[in-house]
């Protein structure tokens, strides 16, 4: 049976991004994954029933370790002799590119979950910009997440091979079994509700994923501040944690969402299902993505959408049939969107009745999966 090395930065992109992809990949190659050593890559290798090989990698530059890293992975390739190698994240598969050309690898793969050059400036834009030109440069075949990024890497010009979304976009797709609102249960809903101090009445519009400034919380709470002076019965959950040491929210931010009693923050949660279920609309102002998840996971639990207009978000949501997309970093336009979504009822139902079905439609797990394994045969049958 012919091999496949998958390999990402830090384990848990294996564990959580490409949950049962490799399992489902196992049925027709030898799968091996490539991570730094945890319990991440150890529920990898249970769950999956897959090899894993550790080999660390270091998410900032950092030339001594970055070049130990590109030796032991050279060494793996090389004794491993995979058909595909197939990287996601981005120091992973800058190293990945370059090993397994030299290892002699056939088929390269690396996949663009998204680009963080075109969100910096001065020296450190050119250094990454460069860095994933000789990514590409040493790998066979270009997969962007979604046409968003695919478009960025057109206008920067980072490669001239072809560039291939596979499906309609996503790495793994969305668990529809799984993400299905009829998995928790109205009484699950209603203690979870009591637990939160929510009422009955409540309007609940929630946000899940980090609270940083990219994620465009400051200009949501600024906007739900406002909205919730006009409408007590409205709440704002948060589902996320906190990263004051990466990107911090601004201190005005912090102290809205403290003294606001119609702002509730859970923390970082396993399962985010139960928030969902209990909410009316779904509110991700973020600056940029790649191809946000939590996204799918929110339309498949039946929520309409504001999203901005940024890569990813505006290729799940379409304006007026399972959401509404608005400017970023636009105080006034998430206002303007959070009293759209609580008054025109007409509106929000019709986003709702839509939602999972679009979903399902495109991003269904199985129609990715079964995408991704064609294109894997027809690189393998090109290649012979």
């Amino acid at each position: 049976m012919k091999k496949i090395i998958r390999t990402a930065t830090v384990s848990i992109s294996l564990d959580i991004l490409l949950k049962g992809q490799l399992a489902f990949l196992k049925e027709h190659y030898e799968v091996v994954a490539v991570s730094g050593q945890d319990s991440y890559l150890d529920s990898v290798s249970n769950r999956e029933g897959v090899r894993t090989i550790p080999v660390s990698f270091q998410r900032q530059i950092s030339p001594f370790k970055d070049f130990i890293s590109l030796l032991k992975l050279y060494k793996v390739l090389r004794k491993e002799k995979p058909l595909i190698v197939h990287s996601i994240t981005p120091k992973a598969g800058l190293l990945t590119m370059i090993a397994s050309y030299f290892a002699g690898v056939p088929i390269r793969i690396h996949t663009f979950t998204g680009l963080v050059f075109p969100y910096k400036k001065g020296f450190i834009h050119h250094l990454l910009l460069f860095l994933d030109k000789v990514l590409c440069h040493f790998a066979t075949h270009i997969i962007p997440e979604g046409e968003g990024v695919k478009k960025d890497l057109l206008a920067f010009k980072v490669t001239k091979k072809p560039l291939k979304v596979i499906a309609n976009g996503n790495v793994n797709g969305i668990d529809l079994d799984f993400f299905n609102p009829n998995k928790v249960s109205q009484v699950e809903q209603e203690n979870l509700k009591q637990q939160l101090h929510i009422n009955p009445t409540d309007f609940v519009f929630v946000f899940v994923g980090r609270l940083v400034s990219d994620k465009g919380i400051n200009e949501l709470v600024a906007a739900f501040t406002d909205l919730s002076k006009q409408n007590s019965n409205c709440k704002l959950l948060l589902v996320g944690p906190f990263e004051n040491e990466l990107d911090p929210l601004h201190r005005e931010t912090l102290d809205q969402i403290a003294s606001n009693k119609s702002i509730i923050c859970v923390g970082f949660q396993d399962d985010v299902r139960p928030y969902l279920a209990l909410s009316d609309v779904f509110v991700f102002p973020s600056y940029r993505e790649g191809f946000p998840n939590v996204i799918l996971q929110a339309g498949a639990m039946n929520l309409p959408c504001i999203v901005t207009d940024i890569s990813g978000s505006n290729e799940i949501i379409l304006q007026d049939k399972n959401g509404i997309i608005i400017p970023i970093k636009n105080k006034k336009a998430i206002f303007d969107g959070l009293n759209k979504m609580l008054f025109d009822v007409e509106l929000r139902n019709k986003c709702m009745s839509n939602a999972r079905h679009l979903i399902n439609s495109r991003y269904e797990q199985s129609q990715v999966w079964n995408s991704l394994l064609k294109e894997y045969k027809f690189l393998e049958e090109n290649f012979k």
